[in-house]
């Protein structure tokens, strides 16, 4: 996105170079005009619908919760810039709560909630106010502040357990799933409301009006995730199941609350569900660490115990007993690696990598001990290609990039 960036900066800076300062001055009022024609769509009421918007003055006069996530949204991005914090960076969202499947599933199930409110950066936080902004006044007036919050967080939260599931070790942030859970419960109220015909059934001048910030959200969700992506998915069956549940005679009434409740405790039982399986996942990386850093260590310590070897003050088979005690120690971290449960898919290659380097690395050690105890050269040229081979691998268990 950075790169992008700059290479569109760069573009439009030969393109202002190339104009004369009369084209440069009739390019920057166009440009002005149009931002503010899209800011005008966005923030402002469609126009039409007069009765409608009457009808939905009498059900809910102020939306409440749409202004705070965005407010929330905003705060908690200043709070991260002000903190000298990249929020490009996928370990600085890791540490403000961004979810990631062995920080989340470890006991940091909170992060599923936190992580609706981080952005990757300036473009996906504006992308996605453009896309709750105008939608979430609307809907949360037509269905009420609970069902809309309830909503809102259930399908972000089904998302984001979703997302763990099927890339477990990716760092997930972003409102994404949420925020089609809004278009879910727009779905869903525009279908009662043809069922149930009323002063409050969404017109279609209404809908017209909200294209703009839906065509700017559809549009970056489609380049940085694909079109018909798992957040898409989840939130909009979530938003569209959920607000037939809960809308019941939307028309006539805003959802009693005790549907509202049940949605969220059957949001909260399938969390639980597709949340069990996935306990516990294992970080190998700092598994892969402690492998390198134990190389390191053996290596210079055998490194050091050879050149007393070399000046005399320590016998060959005082320096083949210290491979051997190499060989147990790479064993009991073998073991471990072995014995490592609910590895996600994306770091087995990593374990693999690993441990075909203890299983090569003890190989070495072996012969070299064999080697020192009996003089033999060979031993030692095989030792000696063994090492490389084990080095090799190591250098292969490389952990998958945060994405």
């Amino acid at each position: 996105m950075l790169a992008m960036l700059f290479f569109a900066v760069v573009v439009l800076g030969l393109v202002l170079r190339g104009m004369s300062p009369e084209e440069r001055l009739r390019f920057g009022r166009t440009i002005l005009a149009s931002l503010l024609f899209i800011s005008d769509a966005i923030t402002k009421p469609p126009r039409g619908g007069e009765g409608f918007y009457a009808a939905l003055k009498v059900r809910t006069r102020w939306a409440l919760i749409t202004p705070s996530i965005i407010g929330a949204y905003l705060v908690v991005f200043a709070a991260i810039v002000i903190g000298g914090a990249d929020p490009g960076d996928s370990n600085a969202l890791i540490e403000w709560g961004a979810s990631v499947g062995p920080r989340t599933t470890n006991g940091e199930w909170w992060r599923l909630g936190a992580a609706m409110f981080l952005h990757m950066g300036v473009v996906h936080l504006v992308a996605e106010i453009a896309g709750l902004v105008q939608i979430g006044v609307l809907v949360e007036r037509l269905v009420g502040r609970l069902a809309f919050a309830v909503v809102y967080l259930s399908a972000g939260v089904l998302a984001g357990v979703w997302g763990i599931a099927l890339h477990a070790v990716s760092v997930h942030a972003g409102a994404a799933g949420a925020i089609f859970g809004v278009y879910g419960l727009l779905m869903a109220s525009l279908v009662l409301g043809v069922i149930q015909r009323s002063s409050l059934t969404v017109p279609v001048s209404v809908l017209k009006g909200l294209w703009p910030g839906v065509v700017i959200f559809i549009a970056y969700h489609t380049l940085t995730e694909g079109f018909a992506s798992e957040a898409m998915q989840v939130g909009v069956v979530t938003g569209f199941v959920g607000g037939l549940l809960v809308g019941g005679r939307l028309v006539s009434d805003k959802p009693p609350v005790r549907r509202v409740c049940a949605m969220l405790s059957a949001t909260v039982a399938i969390v639980v569900v597709f949340a069990a399986p996935l306990r516990g996942l294992a970080d190998v990386t700092d598994d892969v660490a402690r492998v390198r850093a134990v190389e390191e260590r053996t290596a210079r310590s055998y490194d050091s115990a050879v050149d007393r070897f070399k000046r005399g003050r320590l016998k060959a088979a005082e320096l083949a007993a210290f491979a051997d005690q190499i060989v147990g120690e790479l064993q009991s971290i073998q073991a471990e690696l072995v014995s490592l449960e609910n590895v996600p898919p994306e770091h087995w290659p990593m374990v693999q990598k690993a441990a075909e380097y203890l299983r090569l690395r003890q190989d070495s050690w072996r012969l070299r001990a064999e080697g020192l105890r009996a003089g033999h050269a060979g031993r030692l040229q095989q030792a000696d290609v063994a090492e490389r081979s084990a080095l090799a691998a190591l250098e292969n268990a490389v952990a998958p990039t945060h994405q």
